[in-house]
């Protein structure tokens, strides 16, 4: 079920309306049988594989939490990462190793006719994965206690509206409002209205339609395409992964709110970042604050010398890559994102320009940085990489299809970005909800609008579903 569908928001309605009737047990039960159904609606086959990660995560955390002793600690702790990622690693990795290590062969000489088992992934596993490990990590260092219900950890681990493509929740801010009952709290429905409303937006009128363009773009042959239009593709590229994502993120926080439970912030208008340090703490905000406090700061951090700093920050940002997918050019994405982390840091002070006129111009070279990565992100191969690389240098001829995807870029995202500055100016993602409601309801008024009489081409999948 797609929070696009209409299956989703009747599913939804349904457990709505018998959970308010429930005690906070009763609502549980009721999330947790919801969240495996809606699992199951994707492939019923991976019930089993979500099931066996959260078993093997609540027993070794209740071992590590009743022993004293620190070798049975270290013991439980590698058990538990050896099958949490040993299944991630089967499932989303096994093609990629075997395609490349009979490559690497085949590159020095040798012919091996290797057995490539297709492998379906199974949906939303990078997530659930990173999202058990953090709590069985946090009760070895400490710093949470191991529950005792399993069917509490349970629905922390598969709690439907961030299950498939997150937030990636700790256990310190999600499993306190699994355990504890739940009150009704005034602003809940309108907070997450304006989340589901600016979600369904992100997704359906800014990343679907801007993505028809940008599929159509990157699927176009060889000699097809100017280099006007391949940059128009990469723009609009750009918006459709921030609109798709982000779009998710903001209708999961939403649905959780009419809930009485709070996700994280997962988006904080990230094309206005001026720097990488800012971006990633505007962008995917779950995955890069799990990224260092579960690998970056255990490396060494910004501890040492300036080579180890580099160096931390390169293997980041490399793991980084391979999380998002199988795949050379997802590494080469995390690999230069790690370049920039490092170019940036080696400037430092020399790199900040003064005033409005100089913040305006770092945003937007930072921003073509960013877009440079995802045409790595986006392209099937290091070749059309290259090959659109060269064409938007070489060949800046306009054609109807740019002048096109010009205006479509210009339609859907100015007035995105005019209200994402507008939010960035008083340092709030909620000022919509502090304005008269004439100005809300306008607001509102203008995304329905838009929902109605500008449907994509083709409602898309979300992108991060394959990740």
């Amino acid at each position: 079920m797609l929070f696009n569908s209409y299956a989703f928001w009747i599913f939804l309605a349904l457990i709505w309306a018998i959970y308010r009737l429930l005690p906070h047990r009763g609502q549980n039960l009721l999330l947790l049988v919801a969240s495996y159904y809606f699992y199951g609606c994707w492939d019923w086959r991976f019930l089993p594989l979500i099931l066996t990660t959260t078993l093997v995560n609540y027993f070794t955390a209740i071992g590590i939490e009743s022993s004293d002793s620190k070798r049975r600690h270290r013991s439980l702790m590698v058990l538990s990462a050896a099958v949490s990622l040993g299944l991630l690693g089967f499932f989303k990795y096994w093609g990629f190793f075997t395609d490349s290590t009979a490559e690497m062969l085949s590159w020095l000489g040798f012919h091996v006719d290797m057995h490539i088992l297709k492998i379906v992934l199974p949906v939303g596993i990078s997530f659930y994965t990173f999202q058990t490990m953090s709590y069985t990590i946090d009760v070895y260092r400490g710093k949470t206690q191991a529950t005792r219900k399993f069917t509490d950890f349970a629905l922390y681990v598969a709690y439907f509206p961030q299950l498939v493509a997150g937030p990636i929740e700790r256990s310190s801010s999600l499993m306190p409002q699994i355990t504890h009952p739940r009150r009704k709290r005034q602003g809940d429905f309108s907070e997450g209205l304006n989340l589901v409303l600016m979600g369904l937006f992100l997704k359906i009128v800014v990343g679907d339609n801007l993505g028809f363009i940008a599929d159509g773009i990157f699927s176009a042959e060889k000699g097809d395409i100017t280099g006007s239009d391949a940059l128009i593709g990469l723009y609009c590229f750009a918006f459709q992964i921030y609109g798709d994502f982000a779009g998710y993120s903001s209708i999961a926080r939403g649905v959780s709110k009419w809930l009485g439970i709070d996700l994280m912030t997962n988006f904080r208008m990230p094309y206005l970042a001026r720097n990488p340090s800012d971006f990633w703490q505007r962008w995917h905000i779950s995955l890069s604050s799990w990224l260092r406090d579960y690998l970056y700061i255990p490396l060494g951090g910004n501890r040492g010398s300036s080579a180890k700093i580099y160096r931390n920050l390169m293997l980041t940002m490399l793991l980084g890559g391979l999380w998002h997918g199988a795949g050379w050019t997802f590494i080469a994405w995390g690999g230069l994102h790690g370049i920039i982390l490092c170019v940036y840091r080696a400037l430092g002070e020399n790199f900040k320009l003064p005033a409005l006129w100089g913040r305006i111009v770092a945003t937007l070279i930072f921003f073509h940085l960013v877009c440079l990565t995802w045409l790595f992100f986006r392209a099937d191969s290091f070749d059309q990489a290259s090959e659109m690389l060269r064409l938007i240098f070489t060949q800046q001829e306009i054609t109807p299809l740019s002048r096109y995807g010009f205006g479509m870029l210009a339609f859907f995202c100015v007035p995105l970005m005019a209200y994402e500055i507008w939010l960035n100016q008083a340092h709030t993602l909620r000022r919509l909800e502090t304005v008269r409601w004439g100005w809300r309801a306008a607001a509102y008024c203008y995304i329905i609008f838009m929902l109605i009489v500008f449907p994509p081409p083709v409602f898309g999948q979300f992108i991060y579903f394959q990740f």
